[in-house]
């Protein structure tokens, strides 16, 4: 077989492109959920139109409506007021708005007649199985990984009866309420069985071990994982420290799986906006750095929130090989802030990085956020290629598809030492 090398930038231009669009992508963290779930998994147009980067918006132009009153409102009513507030008496090109119409758009939908009821006679015509093959077409994804919390009750009791899961979805074991809330949590723990008690005593540390044992085996999760606050330290003197240091790392090592970390989220601090009220704030990359070199046996996933850390983080990255940067999280999915994080992350890290993840709670932003970051990620690389083809390198067509597949998952296999399901055979 022929080795096809890349003759010119033209060449190299539509080759990229044609790439970028058809490798399958591994999207390694988002809030979606399998048809088990029932509820849980959002999807159609009033669920995209009332997600909570929207409703926040919308409020910044409605002075005169409480909290309370879009509250009460029906999911319907919600819906149809942010459709007028953002997308009829004002442009919609906000990352969130723009969102929604790259949604309809790659439906087939005509976003110029701005005729919401026809597009939610497209959603009711659909069924939740039509429309998520779809979806994972019309996005490109092959996988994704969800988010699995144990301590939600709706989703803990579809635990308790499910059977095997759809091949498309992959889990991740979130502990939230573990670390960051540990007086309400322990207490759930003991009713639940396991001998714990408040004080960090031996018992304590071996019935959460048990905890996280019977819920690794129950979910075969690809990473444990939980949000942390800008103030996150390590070590801490802490339950949180405790748990982390004493349950969760040796678990990690036993069964083979990373901890992954989302840090600089400040919760709430407008607990009227609901889902909407939380912020962010710069974090300490040292905690990460201690994380690592004081557990070379572990692995370590991690997405920052701030803008500030993200230089930080990169460069730590490149300190320790058991650490692995993801992702664009939350406020920093808007296409500048994307094309700064991944041009200086090619820079530090070249492709030993996951660039993107799509944090969607809504499974039609499979679709936006896969397009979006796509385009930016093809044009930084259609640069860092053009850099070396002005340095007389030569451009095998092979190498760049082994590249793309990489970004868009590979290097995550491979970082978890499994097999990448979307490898071809």
């Amino acid at each position: 077989m022929s080795i096809q090398t890349i003759q010119s930038k033209d060449q190299l231009r539509s080759f990229l492109h044609d790439t970028i669009q058809t490798t399958p992508i591994t999207d390694i963290h988002s809030h979606l959920f399998t048809e088990d779930f029932g509820g849980l998994l959002l999807w159609g147009i009033d669920e995209l139109l009332t997600y909570h980067y929207l409703v926040a918006e919308t409020f910044r132009f409605q002075p005169e409506l409480s909290y309370e009153a879009f509250w009460a409102m029906s999911k319907t009513e919600q819906a149809d007021l942010v459709w007028q507030t953002l997308f009829i008496e004002h442009s919609p090109y906000s990352e969130a708005c723009r969102g929604v119409l790259t949604v309809l758009s790659r439906l087939g939908l005509d976003v110029s007649t701005r005729d919401l009821n026809a597009y939610r006679a497209f959603f009711a015509s659909m069924s939740t199985t039509e429309y998520l093959k779809l979806v994972f077409k019309l996005s490109g994804v092959n996988t994704v990984c969800m988010t699995n919390d144990p301590f939600v009750d709706e989703e803990r009791e579809v635990w308790e009866t499910i059977g095997e899961i759809d091949p498309r979805f992959h889990t991740a074991l979130r502990l939230d309420p573990l670390l960051n809330a540990w007086d309400t949590t322990w207490p759930r723990l003991k009713t639940w069985g396991y001998s714990v008690e408040e004080a960090f005593s031996e018992k304590t540390i071996q019935g959460v071990q048990s905890f996280l044992r019977d819920w690794i085996r129950r979910m075969n999760p690809l990473y444990m994982a939980v949000s942390l606050p800008p103030s996150f330290q390590f070590p801490e003197e802490s339950p949180r420290g405790r748990v982390i240091e004493t349950c969760i790392l040796p678990i990690a090592r036993e069964f083979d799986i990373p901890f992954a970390m989302m840090i600089g989220v400040n919760k709430r601090v407008n607990p009227a906006l609901g889902d909407a009220g939380d912020s962010v704030g710069p974090s300490d990359v040292r905690a990460v750095e201690r994380l690592c070199a004081q557990f070379p046996d572990n692995k370590f996933l991690c997405t920052m929130l701030a803008r500030e850390n993200q230089h930080g983080l990169a460069v730590a990255a490149r300190k320790f090989r058991n650490l692995h940067v993801f992702g664009c999280w939350w406020f920093l999915n808007n296409p500048s802030l994307i094309e700064e994080m991944t041009r200086m992350r090619f820079e530090l890290l070249g492709v030993s990085v996951t660039p993107q993840h799509s944090d969607c709670r809504v499974l039609d932003q499979l679709i936006y956020k896969w397009d979006h970051s796509r385009a930016i990620i093809e044009k930084v690389l259609f640069d860092k290629y053009s850099d070396l083809m002005d340095t007389g390198w030569s451009l095998q067509q092979a190498e760049i598809q082994r590249d793309v597949a990489d970004l868009f998952g590979g290097s995550f296999w491979r970082f978890l030492n499994r097999p990448n399901p979307a490898a071809k055979a």
